[in-house]
């Protein structure tokens, strides 16, 4: 599996990609924002995804962490959106 599979599974946010699993609790999000860097602003942010060959930066900040998605797919962005907001 190359692309990410994002899912929401009671109140969490699933991130699955490789063998990577991430569970983000919704109640922790801060906010959700897009990245236009190659490689993302934040130095010290988890980054799931390939950089290389992607469109979009997606940046996820929570209480304690804050998470930098690389992918192509649209959906992925707007599934993102649409189960923060």
């Amino acid at each position: 599996m190359f692309e990410l599979n994002v899912e929401k599974l009671n109140d969490n946010i699933i991130i699955k990609w490789q063998l990577a699993k991430i569970v983000i609790p919704i109640s922790e999000i801060i906010e959700v924002t897009e990245d236009d860097t190659y490689i993302g602003k934040e130095k010290d942010a988890i980054r799931i995804g390939f950089p290389y060959g992607t469109v979009d930066r997606i940046v996820i900040k929570t209480t304690t962490e804050t998470y930098i998605l690389f992918t192509s797919i649209d959906a992925i962005k707007k599934k993102i959106y649409s189960i923060v907001n």
